[in-house]
């Protein structure tokens, strides 16, 4: 990777790794960024038309803050695999490949030529990663899914929602971004044992594994349970947000030790020393009586006066935005957001470093790529090339 591109020549554990995303949206596309972050060099392979996450919807005037903060570390690339020519293009780099991710639906790939089965004789150690919606097999292997279809399909929508009423979206992409996780967690598990048998092998990650996965603690049925019954961990009956004077103030005071300082700093002994709410089962039971009194206490002063005053002693938080976390003190001191200079945006901040390594820190974080931005630097590299359009 040249030095304009990423100005920091730092090794990361995955340095000398080269990942071919041809992924859209999120799930693929971020997996391939925390790849990046750990030094991998990640090549952003679009059709002419961009990925469709650049036109999603955004206050900045020429791009989409979702590509921006989905997208970073990569050098970007133009291919039209329907055509011969650029389909060669993408055969030359998977040959000197480690990795291909892809979210095409089941059976695009066979018929653009890029299935694990048409790949794999060019490179038998090629980590090859297709993420799809409801996975490869099964009846509905050709049905599209995004992230609020699978939370709707996977049970998370009904969990989510009040029991007895209807259900609820999660927003933020969660199963998106877990299934990256899941992405990336899989390749790299993939690399590891690529060393030791020199072979290269598929990985599937779907986001119906990926909803289900989130969902693990939900998912346990005994003999003899009936079918319909509360599965989700609202425990603790006092565990959420509470509005204070000012402010909304999350609490969660499950053990013995939290219970009893929540109680001492809200002035509510009388509930602690009270033998119906002894236990973390008993409070949810009770639930009605508890919380309109610490309520009533938590009335008397603001969400972040509270949090000053539990500190260490109650695991709380006073909710705060999205914007409040480009200066928060304690982001600031881990890291995690970074100022990019950016082609056509000028300079923005945005979020880097999900890991931290002492010995291998990996490269400093870049800005995502405009359409097919490094398209010529990347062909040139190609052998026996010399320039083409992005």
């Amino acid at each position: 990777m040249s030095a304009s591109v990423s100005p920091s020549d730092a090794r990361g554990p995955l340095t000398g790794v080269r990942v071919l995303d041809l992924s859209a949206y999120i799930a693929g596309p971020y997996g391939c960024t925390l790849l990046a972050d750990q030094g991998a060099e990640v090549l952003k392979i679009e059709p002419p038309t961009g990925d469709n996450l650049r036109n999603y919807p955004s206050t900045l005037p020429k791009e989409s803050r979702a590509f921006l903060g989905v997208n970073r570390s990569k050098r970007g690339v133009v291919l039209d695999l329907k055509q011969a020519t650029d389909r060669e293009v993408l055969l030359q780099l998977v040959r000197a490949a480690d990795v291909l991710v892809h979210n095409f639906r089941p059976g695009v790939p066979e018929r653009l030529g890029i299935a694990y089965e048409q790949l794999q004789p060019l490179n038998e150690r090629l980590i090859y990663c297709a993420v799809t919606g409801f996975g490869e097999t099964g009846p509905l292997k050709d049905k599209a899914g995004y992230d609020q279809v699978l939370q709707t399909y996977s049970g998370m929508c009904d969990e989510q929602g009040p029991r007895g009423g209807p259900p609820e979206i999660l927003y933020g992409s969660v199963v998106d971004y877990f299934a990256s996780s899941l992405v990336a967690g899989g390749i790299a598990s993939a690399l590891y044992e690529r060393e030791k048998s020199g072979l290269g092998q598929q990985v599937g990650v779907s986001l119906l594994r990926a909803a289900l996965t989130m969902q693990s603690a939900r998912l346990v049925w005994a003999d003899g349970e009936p079918r319909d019954l509360p599965r989700d961990m609202r425990s603790g009956g006092i565990t959420g947000l509470h509005p204070t004077r000012e402010g909304y103030l999350y609490l969660s005071a499950n053990t013995p030790h939290f219970w009893r300082a929540l109680c001492e700093k809200t002035g509510l002994m009388a509930l602690h020393d009270d033998p119906r709410y002894d236990s973390v089962k008993k409070r949810a039971e009770h639930r009605d009586e508890i919380v309109p009194r610490l309520r009533a206490a938590l009335a008397q002063r603001t969400a972040f006066e509270w949090e000053a005053e539990f500190g260490e002693s109650v695991p709380c938080a006073a909710s705060r935005t999205v914007a409040d976390m480009f200066d928060d003190p304690q982001v600031q001191a881990e890291g995690m957001v970074a100022t990019l200079e950016h082609p056509t945006l000028g300079s923005y901040r945005g979020f880097t470093r999900p890991w931290v390594y002492s010995r291998t820190p990996g490269p400093a974080p870049f800005a995502a790529p405009t359409l097919g931005q490094h398209g010529d630097e990347v062909r040139r590299e190609l052998p026996g090339r010399t320039s083409a359009r992005g």
